[in-house]
């Protein structure tokens, strides 16, 4: 399983000590030091089921700054997912991605429904 997350996030923080206390073996990925690259995301997104605007942090400076609120509706699903490849703060954590189960951010139900520990 990959963990992907910015370890100052206290999203990511709450994520990992709750994989921890399951203890669900994971391997952590910094999402700045090592972006996800455009395939994955592109895989990820075809996986979750969700749409790709939740890939999206929204709540990011950098996200309000590039004032993509506006822009995205706009823009292609291939021209999101390239977007998404450029800086991994634009990119919503954590992410889980444990074979065909994708997670983005951290509810605590979903995650225990999902990687089956209830």
């Amino acid at each position: 399983m990959l963990f992907i997350c910015y370890p100052g996030c206290s999203t990511c923080q709450k994520a990992k000590k709750w994989l921890d206390e399951h203890n669900i073996k994971y391997t952590e990925r910094h999402i700045v030091e090592a972006n996800p690259a455009y395939n994955e995301l592109k895989e990820w997104y075809s996986k979750s089921g969700l749409p790709l605007k939740k890939f999206f942090n929204t709540s990011g400076l950098l996200y309000k700054e590039m004032l993509l609120k506006n822009k995205i509706p706009t823009m292609s699903e291939e021209e999101q997912l390239q977007l998404l490849a450029t800086n991994g703060m634009l990119v919503k954590r954590p992410l889980v991605v444990n074979g065909d189960a994708v997670l983005v951010g951290f509810k605590e139900t979903e995650w225990s429904e999902k990687l089956n520990f209830l």
